[in-house]
């Protein structure tokens, strides 16, 4: 997993997690990358203003200094057990919307990876609404941690939607073999390559509004899961050195039924998986499905977008507002 130089480590409210500081140590490490921990208010200046106000005078102000003090003292606690390890660390603080002042400086800084523990509450440990922002909108590889195994994975799923013929999508799942395969050698786990397949408008063509043959139903299925497969083997044969490790699986049904039902039943810890997001290109997961994935896991994820993937939130938007 040598690929990522330059790694976004996000705070959470609460500070940066062991898990965190741990993945974040490694990558760094790996891949000879430099780190910067960044720590997000979402408290506006005005209702800090507010709040502050309560107080009398001199204190207000003291107040407000100490918050920002604290912050700053979690971020350089945490950088300076990681400078102790030898990684190259600096810190930041920003004000704004969380997901979008991460955004902001990934396009400012050029980072290749967004780290990030998941905003989770105890009794609800799906994908929170901020997160899921930035899995879908951030123009790079982004890695949410949410699973109680980290900062180890012992098992693995790579989701893999694959067709040689279009290269935007082969060349993402290239990505995710990549990144998946690295990660289970580098953790030692388990992984699953998983590739879902359906017959579309099956039921349609079963119903008696259609009057299709049963035989000829079942022969398009057995086409359908034929094309599939070798689509699926051709990706595959290429990452035979893991085939120690590697377990694929060629699965009927609609991929976020498939995908979610895997990572629950098997509970995986994380799911490597591409995205393209709404832009109207064929293949990987798109838009609702992508969504679907992602509202319904409760593993970590790790995603990544194609070449030339363009933020909806860019720079010139930002400035504007």
């Amino acid at each position: 997993m040598k690929r990522f130089k330059n790694i976004l480590v996000v705070s959470n409210p609460e500070g940066v997690s062991d898990a965190l500081v741990a993945r974040a140590h490694w990558l760094a490490k790996a891949n000879g990358a430099r780190l910067t921990l960044l720590d997000v208010s979402e408290t506006d200046q005005s209702d800090m203003a507010r709040m502050l106000a309560t107080l009398s005078g001199q204190r207000g102000r003291e107040v407000g200094a100490e918050l920002i003090a604290a912050r700053k003292d979690q971020l350089e606690q945490v950088a300076t057990g990681l400078r102790q390890d030898g990684a190259d660390v600096t810190t930041m603080l920003a004000q704004g919307v969380g997901f979008i002042e991460v955004i902001r400086h990934v396009l400012t800084y050029d980072n290749d990876l967004v780290l990030k523990a998941a905003d989770q509450t105890p009794t609800w440990n799906v994908l929170g609404g901020p997160d899921l922002h930035l899995l879908r909108k951030c123009p790079c590889p982004v890695w949410i941690l949410n699973s109680k195994a980290e900062p180890k994975a012992k098992r693995i799923v790579a989701a893999v939607d694959p067709d040689p013929s279009d290269e935007t999508r082969n060349a993402l799942n290239h990505k995710v073999m990549q990144l998946a395969t690295s990660l289970s050698v580098q953790d030692d786990a388990k992984l699953d390559v998983l590739n879902a397949w359906y017959l579309h408008e099956e039921h349609l063509l079963r119903s008696s509004r259609v009057h299709t043959p049963p035989e000829d139903v079942e022969a398009l299925l057995l086409t359908t899961k034929q094309e599939s497969h070798a689509r699926l083997t051709a990706l595959t044969d290429q990452y035979t050195a893991f085939a120690d490790r590697m377990q694929i699986m060629h699965v009927k049904g609609v991929a976020a039924d498939v995908i979610a039902q895997h990572t629950h039943e098997q509970h995986i810890d994380t799911l490597v998986m591409g995205t393209l997001g709404r832009t109207g290109l064929s293949g990987m997961f798109i838009g609702n499905t992508a969504d679907t994935i992602l509202s319904r896991v409760t593993c970590s994820v790790l995603a990544v977008k194609p070449e030339g993937f363009t933020s909806p939130v860019t720079i010139e938007e930002l400035e504007k507002n």
